[in-house]
């Protein structure tokens, strides 16, 4: 996976362009993403990890990871933060189906949402355009059920209580809405889109999806301006790639390697036209793995996927504990 003889070394900006219209590159762009649990907690914090992150591996475009629950805080989710590990979440705001009401549009200049608008402003100030930079904004399903104790108790409040957790829904979207276009006025290239939980067939049917999350989906994407750069990240195995094909998005990110889920040459025929994002194994298959063995692993994936229309990246966040060798491994495999 080494530059092509006869391109020119590009910049990221037109590396991940020219990949976006199916044309060819001088090498397959990447990226990779994770949390910095111990730095997140502050605006400050978050974009100095990001930004010494960008500084270290020189990614092609820069998913940037929030503040692990920082979609649900100004909700009332609270959550205990303990070194470089996941937060524990110690609050939440409903328990009954009637606590949907409490659920109201909000402000996103404060709060929590302001603490990450202000952490943009710092990251694409200090980047000046130099690579794409994406916010992670997760689905309004995805928002709402972290709100409940459990994807249980939400799954029974959204199959016997619907009626009670719609106008939350119509919230959480409006404001998913109006904080994404401040993303994107603070200088970001678009969205990462993710789906969590939610887009898989082994937590909801394909018919509960299209009846209770894509209207969501849609109204939320429909209300952006115009952008460079959006990617629908279809989570978890078994997932609902095929139904969720015509997402208006730039590009599709999902695991390629999980149970159930295509493969990236099957997913380019899936999403025809938009780009795939995807091949690198996450989880113990990239924390055990040699280098070595990372290399030829994304060699043969070079082979099967083709020289255009498809990015490197991880199938999902990847775990802080994978060694930074292999995280360099995947890196330099594409090539300078």
């Amino acid at each position: 996976m080494k530059e092509r003889p006869g391109l020119r070394q590009m910049t990221h900006n037109e590396r991940v362009g020219e990949t976006l219209r199916g044309r060819a590159t001088d090498r397959v762009p990447v990226s990779m993403w994770r949390h910095f649990f111990a730095r997140e907690t502050s605006p400050e914090g978050l974009a100095e990890a990001m930004l010494a992150y960008q500084e270290e591996f020189d990614w092609d475009f820069m998913k940037v990871n929030p503040r692990a629950s920082y979609h649900v805080e100004d909700w009332g989710v609270r959550t205990k933060y303990h070194g470089d590990a996941p937060p524990a979440v110690v609050e939440f705001p409903i328990g009954i189906p009637e606590d949907w009401k409490r659920i109201r549009v909000l402000d996103t200049r404060r709060g929590v949402l302001g603490e990450h608008l202000k952490a943009l402003e710092m990251i694409t100030s200090r980047l000046r355009g130099s690579l794409p930079v994406l916010m992670t904004i997760f689905n309004p399903i995805s928002v709402a059920s972290r709100l409940a104790p459990s994807e249980e108790v939400f799954l029974k409040h959204l199959r016997e209580d619907r009626d009670k957790l719609v106008p939350a829904m119509e919230a959480i979207t409006a404001t998913f809405a109006a904080f994404s276009a401040a993303c994107i006025e603070r200088g970001v290239s678009g969205l990462f889109f993710a789906t969590t939980a939610w887009a898989t067939t082994a937590r909801l049917s394909e018919q509960e999806y299209a009846e209770f999350a894509r209207p969501f989906d849609l109204k939320l994407l429909a209300a952006l301006p115009a952008a460079e750069f959006h990617i629908l990240h279809v989570c978890h195995d078994h997932n609902m790639l095929r139904s969720l094909s015509d997402y208006p998005v730039h590009a599709f990110n999902w695991d390629c390697l999980a149970a159930g889920n295509a493969s990236l040459p099957e997913g380019k025929n899936i999403v025809r036209g938009k780009a795939v994002i995807g091949g690198v194994p996450i989880g113990k298959a990239l924390i055990d793995a040699q280098p070595a063995e990372i290399t030829r692993q994304l060699r043969a994936l070079h082979g099967a996927a083709g020289t255009t229309g498809w990015m490197l990246g991880t199938g999902c966040t990847y775990d802080p504990s994978t060694p930074a060798a292999n995280v360099r491994a995947v890196r330099d495999a594409v090539g300078p």
